[in-house]
C-alpha cells in the first residue's frame, strides 16, 4: 500500500516508513507543496495512493466523496514524528486491511 503523506507530516515519514508502506511519498516530492486539497486528492486518486494528514478537511472530503482515494486521519494531536511513525508501524495490518476495503473511506487513528 501507497500512502501520501501531507504537508502537515514529516517528509521523514516516508523514508522511515519504506520498508512497511513501499512507493509512498511526501506532497512535497510529489511538486505538491501548498497545492489546493483538490489537486492533492486528484493526484492521489491518480496514483493509486491512500492520504495520511491530520488535516480535518481531508477527513470531510472522504466522508462527503467516498474512497477513491482513501484517507488514514491521524487524530495525536500536536506530536513528535517519531510518535506517528510509531502508530503507522503498530497498525500497519489495520491500515493495510483498511486499503483491501472497497467500501471504506476513512481510517481514523488516534
Amino acid at each position: 500500500m501507497k500512502l501520501l503523506f501531507d504537508e502537515n507530516l514529516s517528509r521523514r515519514l516516508v523514508k522511515a516508513l519504506s520498508g512497511v508502506y513501499p512507493g509512498s511519498a511526501h506532497v512535497v516530492d510529489c511538486g505538491l507543496e501548498r497545492a489546493d486539497d483538490n489537486v492533492v486528492w486528484d493526484r492521489a486518486k491518480e496514483n493509486a495512493f491512500v492520504i495520511v494528514t491530520k488535516d480535518m478537511d481531508f477527513h470531510q472530503r472522504a466522508v462527503l466523496h467516498g474512497p477513491p482515494p482513501k484517507v488514514v486521519w491521524i487524530r495525536l494531536g500536536n506530536c513528535t514524528t517519531k510518535k506517528i511513525e510509531t502508530l503507522l508501524r503498530m497498525r500497519a495490518a489495520d491500515v493495510n486491511a483498511f486499503g483491501e476495503d472497497k467500501g471504506a473511506a476513512l481510517l481514523a487513528l488516534p
